[in-house]
């Protein structure tokens, strides 16, 4: 981490991609829930270039260790290194669905700047859990469950009869790849 005067200009950490927006002819914005910062919202220049080397490292729900500068509205992330793209997880369509679900339940019950490392940890045990995991139903159950836990919504000594009911209600919307999953997993 680079620190200038009072104010840190440069900053680096480690973070899974949760969301990517198309903006303008050939960048993207990026959703970051980072391990030191929470989520976090960066704007990838030229990565929709095919010369791009960070193309490949942006994709959602790969793990990077990142770079990024402060700019004046959106802060530009410089570097972008993958540690795991969770190929496994890519190479089944119900496993992909649960991973991109596990991504926008937490782009959905944050806050920009929210530091939370215990939810980074879990999100990333989760992910990690997919790559071998059989039983995607539970584990999407569990995972909403844990997150609830995690950010203060549910009491963990009580049981969840419904987690996408109370999931709904907390982000007063239903989550639109619980509509698909829930289709593919029955």
């Amino acid at each position: 981490m680079v620190v200038l005067g009072d104010k840190m200009r440069s900053y680096k950490s480690e973070g899974v991609v949760l969301l990517r927006r198309v903006y303008g002819e050939a960048d993207r914005i990026l959703v970051v829930y980072s391990r030191d910062f929470g989520k976090h919202s960066l704007m990838a220049k030229g990565v929709r270039r095919p010369s791009s080397r960070k193309r490949g490292h942006v994709e959602i729900f790969s793990k990077i260790n990142f770079s990024a500068v402060k700019g004046k509205g959106m802060d530009l992330i410089t570097e972008a290194d993958l540690i795991d793209n969770y190929s496994m997880i890519r190479k089944s369509l119900k496993k992909a669905t649960v991973g991109y679900y596990f991504c926008e339940v937490i782009e959905k019950v944050t806050r920009e700047g929210e530091k939370n490392e215990e939810l980074y940890n879990l999100l990333i045990g989760y992910l990690e859990d997919l790559v071998d995991g059989e039983e995607l139903t539970e584990m999407r159950k569990e995972f909403v469950r844990e997150v609830l836990i995690s950010i203060g919504f549910w009491p963990m000594t009580k049981e969840m009869v419904d987690p996408d009911k109370v999931l709904a209600e907390v982000t007063e919307r239903e989550m639109a790849s619980a509509r698909v999953g829930k289709k593919m997993l029955q």
